[in-house]
């Protein structure tokens, strides 16, 4: 049974909300600026508000995870730290005790800024308690791996663990078994088939139905209430996106019905986990959204998440781009090389599986170049290029070397280098809790224009997840933002509008004006 979470944290004194006990009802007015042209050529501007009421389901529901190359790096990481966690393990490094954590999540790890107090403080709550959210502790763990190894195994295998902290967890995990994957040679690289051991048989449509069945088992035999379904396997190259072929959502289901070859693998497990209504997120770079995906998740009313996990490189990007180009200075090149050994890297060694990712990491700079037209003309981008190589010496433990060169005053030339040791797996499991949680928390959020009978789902296309992910999938006709923090208060402001927050800003003007006016 689902239990509910009825004791607030805090509770909003304001007629813009109001709490029962299965819901949050929250009214929130929502001011945009649209921009217009008039009959002389000159641009008008309109502030315009809207009241928008939202709903917040407060049962927080019994949620399995299941992962898509379960048997991986992050897989048995993220399988690893929960189960630390749960079980209250700690473990002696070569620095002392280490006791279990979530650092690295957003929801576990970070807060969130109510307002301020009477002497004009800022007063911050845990983010995971400003609206009911899965404990990471009671998620059911699942999922598929074309290698059979046991968790336990699988784990010491990635070599990314602490070896006390292994050596207590593997009596939990070697009984837990990936559970056969789907495993088409031409979308993963070469030198991944001595591992494909646990691999499904059957026509496209078969298989779909064997993940769906998967699915269903999964849920009834921990007695769930909803499944997230994520893809943390190897990287694909990229499918061809034609008429026919994958362009509508019938074309995809005829496609998939006669087995197309150029149906990759993720896509059937997104199929399979809409068809169940299962949210899903594609946690690596390749282009599993095709256009058909996107409209059977709307259709069916569908949670879709992606693409690529944004755990190390990319998000310092993300930030120092920002930073230059709103300082006004114009970054010209910007090059990235990295080098690691998982099996990630093993995998990226091959050329197409490598531009995949290249395309996701080289992207990230697209909309804070177009934000400043006084630095770039139209069309003008600085030279970006990614450069990804295997080491296998280094294991998990990836570096990522950056030189950002950036025209300054008068012609000037300023450059910023960036060494970061990125423990691959370590940074990215948290992403991977974080993205479940938030994934479940958005099928119980609901929306309507104050006035309207009925509430509404947010798109199935989940773009509130952008934070999370390195090249973020947005709806049709909706801008990409790549901006860190742009991506982090759009996040923060819907969870406070939820619960009849105003949208936090940096004006602070009850430290620049009588602050009792405002208190």
């Amino acid at each position: 049974m689902a239990a509910s979470n009825t004791n607030e944290t805090f509770v909003v004194d304001s007629e813009s909300v109001s709490y029962t006990d299965d819901a949050i009802l929250a009214s929130y007015d929502y001011s945009v600026t649209r921009v217009t042209k008039n009959e002389a050529g000159k641009t008008v501007v309109k502030p315009t508000t809207r009241t928008y009421e939202f709903k917040t389901e407060r049962v927080v529901p019994k949620v399995g995870m299941m992962i898509v190359g379960l048997g991986g790096n992050n897989g048995t990481t993220v399988t690893a730290g929960i189960l630390a966690n749960r079980e209250g393990i700690s473990w002696r490094t070569k620095r002392g005790i280490q006791e279990p954590n979530y650092y690295g999540s957003v929801t576990q790890a970070s807060t969130l800024k109510l307002g301020v107090d009477a002497n004009g403080d800022d007063v911050y709550v845990p983010f995971a308690e400003v609206l009911p959210m899965v404990n990471p502790n009671d998620l059911a763990i699942g999922g598929w791996d074309i290698n059979n190894m046991n968790l336990a195994d699988a784990m010491d295998r990635a070599q990314v663990l602490e070896y006390d902290l292994q050596r207590q967890l593997y009596p939990l995990m070697k009984e837990m078994v990936p559970l056969p994957s789907i495993y088409f040679p031409d979308f993963i690289a070469a030198n991944q088939s001595d591992r494909a051991n646990n691999v499904l048989e059957g026509t496209h449509e078969e298989l779909v139905e064997k993940i769906r069945a998967d699915i269903r088992e999964f849920k009834a035999a921990n007695n769930l209430d909803s499944v997230i379904v994520l893809w943390s396997a190897n990287t694909e190259r990229f499918a061809e996106i034609r008429e026919g072929l994958n362009d509508t959502k019938d074309n995809l289901m005829a496609a998939i019905a006669r087995s197309d070859a150029e149906v990759s693998p993720s896509t059937l497990f997104a199929v399979a986990s809409i068809l169940e209504g299962s949210p899903y997120i594609n946690g690596s770079p390749q282009n599993t959204f095709v256009p058909g995906v996107f409209e059977l998740a709307e259709e069916h009313g569908v949670h879709i998440g992606g693409d690529d996990f944004k755990s190390g490189q990319t998000k310092m990007k993300s930030v120092l781009v920002d930073f230059l180009v709103s300082a006004g200075i114009k970054p010209t090149s910007i090059v990235s090389y990295n080098h690691l050994g998982n099996n990630d890297g093993k995998n990226l060694s091959a050329p197409k599986q490598f531009r995949s990712k290249e395309i996701s990491k080289s992207n990230v700079v697209d909309d804070m170049v177009a934000s400043n037209p006084i630095l770039y003309k139209e069309g003008e981008h600085p030279d970006h290029t990614v450069v990804i190589k295997y080491v296998p010496f280094v294991g998990d433990s990836k570096r990522a070397m950056d030189e950002y060169t950036s025209e300054i005053f008068l012609g000037g030339h300023n450059t910023i280098a960036l060494h970061n040791t990125c423990e691959d797996s370590l940074l990215a499991a948290p992403l991977i809790i974080d993205l479940v949680i938030l994934a479940e928390l958005l099928s119980r959020m609901q929306w309507r224009i104050k006035g309207e009978e009925e509430y509404k789902p947010f798109h199935p296309v989940a773009s509130v997840l952008s934070y999370l992910l390195k090249a973020p999938v947005v709806p049709q006709n909706t801008p990409v933002v790549n901006a860190l923090f742009k991506q982090r208060m759009m996040m923060e402001n819907l969870f406070r509008a939820c619960v009849g927050l105003p949208s936090d800003n940096f004006i602070h003007l009850e430290q620049k004006t009588n602050p009792a006016d405002l208190l």
